[in-house]
C-alpha cells in the first residue's frame, strides 16, 4: 500500500487532486506565474458610513487601486507555485499585485464537500483569496467565465468563454496599470489545459491591446480609461535545466539560448523565519478542495530548494543583461520597471529594439531599429545605441541617438547580415549609453535558409503558430515538438510542409530520416516552383516495421531528421513520432451477459498497467489490470479487471461525478480516430463499488457530461470486488457515441484510477494509451479497428453539437468580490460600471431581531444583491428586483446573532454595468 499524494503535470492542477513536486528540481516544469502583494486604499467613508459606489474610473472622483503587477491565470490556484517569488517581492520592495482568475474553478473536484458548480466556484474562491494572502496578495479579479472541463484545447476554450473575455482582461490592466505582467504557458505542450493556455493569450494579447487606443474605444471614449502599456511580460516556468539551491538563477540552461529566462531562489528566508518555499507550500495547502491539504513538507535544507522561474515574452523597458549577477538577482524582472539597479537608466526610460523581421536568412541583409525614450520629468543628455549580434555577424550603422530631454525619442537604425550557413534562433541586443546610466535590451531572431520543411503540425499547433504570428510575438514559436501518432505496427501519411520565406521562386527537395524500426515510401521527394511567400505539403507514408518497440510514454517520442534542400542552403528540423497501442475488436456471436465478470468476452487481453500520472505502483497487487473488448449488434462491451489492494474513498451514488477522486475505470471513444479535442468524443467513468453498494457511472470532459443514466441512455454496467481488486463491465451502444463509427479508425483509450485513501485523492492513474493528460488529448489514445461492423446508413458521421456546461458563479453574488470592489474601485467581473444615472446604493442599515431593515436609493430600475457580514463571514443574503427609480426599503433576514463589524454590502447590476457599496448596519 502506498500513502501521500501523486506528482502530477502542472498543467492539470486545478482539475485534479494531486501533489506538485517536493522541490524545484533540476528540469523546471513549465507552471503558471503569479503575482504578489499590494496595500488596499481605503474606500472613503460617505455620510452615514456607507462606502463609495465604486466606477470603472474610480467613481466618485476616486481611482482605482494603482498596482505593481499583474497575474492573469484561468483557475483558482494556477498562481500557487510562483507565490514564494510573489512574497519576496511583496515583503522586500512593497511589490503591489493582484490576481485575474478568468473561472472560479467550478468544474474541478471538491474533496471536503458536496459542493459544485457556482457554489464550489465560492469556496474556491475563498481558497483563493487566504492563499495568496500568504504572500502579500490580497486582490483577486474574477472575470465569471465558465470552468467547463479539463480540456487541452484553447480553442474550445475561447469558444466556451466567448468573445469579451479579452475586452475585460484590458479593462482591469487599464485600471489597475500594473507595470509588470504576469501569465502562464500560452502553447499547447502536451497536458497544457487548454485553459491555462488561453488565460495566457489573453494576457499576451492585453499587453498590447491595453497600450493601443484603437483597441476597446469605448473603454476611453464612454467610460473614461486611459491606454496603459505595462513594462515587462513573462510568462511563468523556463525550459532549460538547474541545479537546486541558492545559484539555482546562475546555474539555469535554457533550451533555447536566445530566452531570457529570471529565477528567483525560494530558499530564502520570510520575515516569519521559514523560506519562502515553506510559505508557499502552507498557501498551496488553502486548496483543500482541490486535495492539497495533504501536499508534504518541502525540504528543510535550503539547497535542496530551487527557483521559480520566468520567461520573457517582451518588454518596454531596459532588462538586465543576460549572463551578469543582475539578471540572476531576486529582482531581475522588476528592474527597469520597478526597481533600478545601480549604474542604470532612470525608472521611466523606455528601450526597444525591433528587427525589420524575424525570420533572417544567411548573406541576407536585414535592419534593426533601435529607439530610446527619456522618462517625462527626467533627462537622459546625450545618448547612443550600441547593435551586438552573434560573431560573424555584421553591423553597419550608428547608434547616435541625440541628446534626449524629458520624453524625447531618439532612434538609430542598423543593418545586420548574418554570414553563410548556421541557423537555429539567435539573440540580437542593443545596449543603452547616456549621462544619467546604462541600459539593455534584445529581441530573437530565428536564421535559417529560405525555405524550411517541418513535419505537419496538429490542428492545436497550427492554430497557436497562426496565433503567434497575428498577435506578433513570433518569438513563442517552436515551443511545441512537432509529433505525430502512429498504431504500433501500422502505417499513416505524413505530410511535410514546405514553406518558402525568400523572395524569389524556389525547387529543391526534402528527406526523412527515419529511427530503426520505421520505414517510409519514399526518401526524397523533390518540390518544384515554390513561389516566394507560398507552402506546399510533400506526403511521405511512414510505417512502424517493428511493432516490438514501446508504446506511449514508455517508448516516448521516437525523433527523426527532415532535411530541406534549396539553392541558398538546407534547412533541418527535428520533428518526432510516437506509437499508440493497437487492436483489432472482434466481433461476438452472441452478446455477452454484463455481469462483471468474464467467460464470454473474446478478443486479447489488453495491457492497462502502463504508468501516465502520478505516483508508480508498488507492485502488480497495487495496481494492474487488462481489459478485453469486443462488439456485437451495435454494442461495444468491456471487461476491465484490476488489481487493487486498498480501495479507495466509497463516494454516495448522488456524488457520482469527479471520478479522478476514488478508483474508477474511464473509457474514451474518438468515434472516428480525428477529433480535435473531447468535446465531440465519448468519455463515460464507472465507480466499482459507492457508499451504498451497487456500481455508478457517468460521463465527464466529453460530448455530453452527467449522470450516466441521464447522458448514456441505455449504457449498462456491473461490478465485482474482491479482495486484492475488482471487475468492471460495461455495455456501450455506439448509437450514444456523437457520430457514427469509422470501423477502421476508431480512437480508443482504457484509463484506471487508483486511490489508497479515504480524502477523495487520488494517487496513481495507469491505462492503456499513457501520456501526461491523456484524458483530453484524443490523438494520443489507442488505435482500434473494428473488422466486420458497419453502422447504421442513417447515422450522420458529422458530430453532434457538444452539450458544454455554461454556468458560472457571478461575482455579484460573491461577497468577498463585492467587498474587494468597494475597497479598490474596481467594478466587478473586469466589466464596466453602471452609469450615474442608472447606479443603485444601500445608504442605510438597521438591525432587528432576525432580520437587517437595508435602504436602498436608486437611479433607475435594477437588481440589488444584498449580503449582511460580520467578522464571522455572511449572516444573511437577498436578491431583491428595485422596479424603480427612488428610495426602496427591503429586510433581509439573517440566521444567526451578528458579530462584531457588522455591515451590508451590496452588488447593483443595471443591466449594462455593476456597482457596489457598503454600510454599517446600525
Amino acid at each position: 500500500m502506498r500513502t501521500g499524494l501523486a506528482v502530477v503535470t502542472a498543467a492539470l492542477l486545478t482539475v485534479l487532486p494531486a501533489t506538485p513536486a517536493l522541490s524545484r528540481t533540476a528540469t523546471p516544469v513549465l507552471s503558471s506565474a503569479t503575482a504578489p502583494v499590494l496595500s488596499a486604499t481605503a474606500a472613503p467613508v460617505l455620510a452615514g458610513g456607507t462606502s463609495a459606489a465604486v466606477s470603472s474610473g474610480g467613481g466618485a472622483g476616486v481611482a482605482p487601486v494603482d498596482l505593481d503587477a499583474l497575474f492573469v491565470g484561468a483557475h483558482p490556484d494556477d498562481e500557487a507555485f510562483s507565490l514564494s517569488t510573489l512574497g519576496q517581492w511583496h515583503e522586500d520592495h512593497d511589490v503591489r499585485t493582484g490576481v485575474v482568475t478568468v473561472t472560479r474553478g467550478e468544474g474541478g473536484g471538491n474533496a471536503v464537500g458536496p459542493e459544485e458548480g457556482p457554489a464550489l466556484g465560492l469556496l474556491r474562491e475563498a481558497e483563493e483569496r487566504t492563499a495568496v494572502a500568504k504572500a502579500g496578495v490580497r486582490e483577486v479579479f474574477n472575470l465569471d467565465d465558465v470552468d467547463f472541463y479539463y480540456t487541452v484545447s484553447a480553442p474550445l476554450t475561447d469558444q466556451v468563454w466567448g468573445g469579451d473575455t479579452l475586452a475585460k482582461v484590458v479593462r482591469i490592466v487599464r485600471q489597475t496599470r500594473p507595470e509588470v505582467l504576469l501569465t502562464m504557458g500560452p502553447a499547447p505542450t502536451p497536458g497544457n489545459h487548454g485553459n491555462h493556455q488561453q488565460a495566457a493569450r489573453l494576457a499576451i494579447e492585453a499587453f498590447y491591446a491595453a497600450a493601443d487606443p484603437k483597441a476597446f474605444p469605448e473603454q476611453i471614449t464612454r467610460e473614461g480609461l486611459r491606454p496603459f502599456a505595462p513594462a515587462r511580460l513573462l510568462t511563468g516556468g523556463g525550459r532549460g535545466t538547474s541545479r537546486t539551491g541558492q545559484d539555482c538563477a546562475a546555474t539555469f540552461r535554457p533550451a533555447n539560448p536566445a530566452e531570457n529566462v529570471y529565477g528567483v531562489w525560494s530558499g530564502r528566508p520570510s520575515a516569519q523565519g521559514a523560506t519562502w518555499a515553506t510559505v508557499e507550500r502552507a498557501a498551496q495547502r488553502a486548496y483543500a478542495s482541490q486535495g492539497w491539504a495533504v501536499f508534504p513538507d518541502v525540504p528543510t535544507d535550503p539547497a535542496q530548494l530551487g527557483c521559480d522561474f520566468f520567461t520573457q515574452v517582451d518588454t518596454r523597458v531596459p532588462v538586465p543583461e543576460p549572463g551578469t549577477p543582475a539578471a540572476t538577482a531576486p529582482t531581475a524582472i522588476l528592474d527597469g520597471a520597478l526597481t533600478r539597479p545601480a549604474g542604470t537608466v532612470p525608472l521611466g526610460t523606455l528601450f526597444g529594439l525591433r528587427p525589420s523581421t524575424f525570420d533572417v536568412r544567411p548573406g541576407t541583409a536585414f535592419t534593426v531599429k533601435v529607439t530610446a525614450t527619456a522618462p517625462p520629468r527626467e533627462p537622459l543628455g546625450r545618448s547612443s545605441a550600441a547593435l551586438r549580434v552573434p560573431e560573424g555577424w555584421q553591423v553597419r550603422g550608428s547608434g547616435d541617438l541625440g541628446r534626449l530631454t524629458p520624453g524625447r525619442t531618439g532612434s538609430a537604425t542598423f543593418t545586420v547580415t548574418p554570414p553563410q550557413g548556421g541557423g537555429d534562433r539567435a539573440r540580437v541586443a542593443a545596449t543603452l549609453t547616456t549621462e544619467r546610466g546604462r541600459g539593455y535590451t534584445d529581441r530573437q531572431v530565428e536564421l535559417s535558409p529560405a525555405v524550411r520543411g517541418a513535419q505537419q503540425p496538429l490542428p492545436q499547433v497550427a492554430q497557436y503558430e497562426k496565433w503567434a504570428a497575428e498577435v506578433g510575438v513570433p518569438q513563442l514559436r517552436g515551443l511545441v515538438t512537432p509529433v505525430l501518432t502512429l498504431p504500433s505496427g501500422g502505417s499513416r501519411q505524413v505530410g511535410v510542409v514546405v514553406t518558402n520565406v525568400g523572395d524569389t521562386t524556389r525547387s529543391g527537395t526534402v528527406r526523412l530520416d527515419l529511427p530503426a524500426g520505421f520505414t517510409a515510401s519514399r526518401t526524397e521527394a523533390p518540390y518544384s516552383d515554390l513561389a516566394a511567400g507560398e507552402s506546399t505539403t510533400v506526403p511521405f507514408t511512414v510505417t512502424n516495421t517493428d511493432p516490438s518497440l514501446k508504446t506511449s510514454n514508455e517508448g516516448g517520442d521516437y525523433a527523426y531528421t527532415i532535411t530541406t534542400t534549396s539553392p541558398d542552403g538546407s534547412s533541418v528540423s527535428r520533428p518526432a513520432l510516437e506509437l499508440v497501442p493497437a487492436t483489432a475488436i472482434p466481433g461476438s456471436a452472441s452478446a455477452p451477459v454484463v455481469d462483471g465478470q468474464d467467460g464470454d468476452h473474446s478478443g486479447p487481453a489488453l495491457d492497462i498497467s502502463r504508468l501516465w500520472e502520478g505516483t508508480a505502483c508498488s507492485s502488480a497487487a497495487d495496481c494492474s489490470g487488462t481489459a478485453k473488448v469486443t462488439w456485437h449488434d451495435d454494442t461495444l462491451y468491456l471487461l476491465v479487471e484490476v488489481k487493487d489492494d486498498v480501495l479507495g474513498t466509497r463516494l454516495p451514488a448522488a456524488d457520482c461525478k469527479r471520478h479522478w477522486r476514488t478508483d474508477a475505470v474511464e473509457v474514451t471513444i474518438d468515434p472516428r480516430g480525428a477529433s480535435e479535442n473531447t468535446s465531440t468524443t465519448f468519455k463515460a467513468a464507472v465507480l466499482p463499488v459507492t457508499a451504498e453498494g451497487p456500481p455508478c457511472f457517468l460521463r465527464d470532459a466529453d460530448s455530453r457530461q452527467g449522470p450516466g443514466e441521464q447522458t448514456a441512455p441505455g449504457m449498462r454496467v456491473a461490478a465485482k470486488v474482491q479482495a486484492g481488486g475488482y471487475a468492471v463491465e460495461m455495455a456501450i451502444p455506439m448509437a450514444l457515441l456523437p457520430s457514427a463509427v469509422d470501423p477502421a479508425h476508431l480512437g480508443l483509450n482504457i484509463l484506471v484510477y487508483d486511490s489508497d485513501t479515504q480524502d477523495k485523492t487520488g494517487q496513481t492513474r495507469i491505462g492503456w494509451s499513457t501520456w501526461g493528460g491523456v484524458q483530453g488529448d484524443p490523438y494520443r489514445w489507442g488505435a482500434a479497428t473494428l473488422p466486420g461492423y458497419r453502422p447504421p446508413a442513417d447515422r450522420p458521421t458529422t458530430p453532434a453539437d457538444p452539450v458544454i456546461p455554461s454556468t458560472a458563479l457571478s461575482s455579484l453574488d460573491s461577497p468577498q468580490s463585492l467587498e474587494q470592489a468597494v475597497r479598490v474601485h474596481v467594478p466587478l467581473a473586469g466589466g464596466p460600471s453602471a452609469q450615474a444615472s442608472r447606479s443603485g446604493q444601500v445608504v442605510s442599515a438597521t438591525r432587528g431581531r432576525d432580520s437587517v431593515k437595508v435602504t436602498l436609493r436608486a437611479g433607475a430600475a435594477g437588481r440589488a444583491h444584498l449580503f449582511v457580514r460580520d467578522d464571522q463571514g455572511t449572516a444573511g443574503s437577498r436578491v431583491v428586483t428595485v422596479p424603480r427609480k427612488g428610495s426602496t426599503t427591503v429586510t433581509v433576514p439573517v440566521n444567526r446573532a451578528l458579530g462584531a463589524g457588522p455591515r451590508v454590502v451590496t452588488g447593483w447590476d443595471s443591466g449594462t454595468g455593476t456597482a457596489v457599496s457598503q454600510v454599517a448596519v446600525r
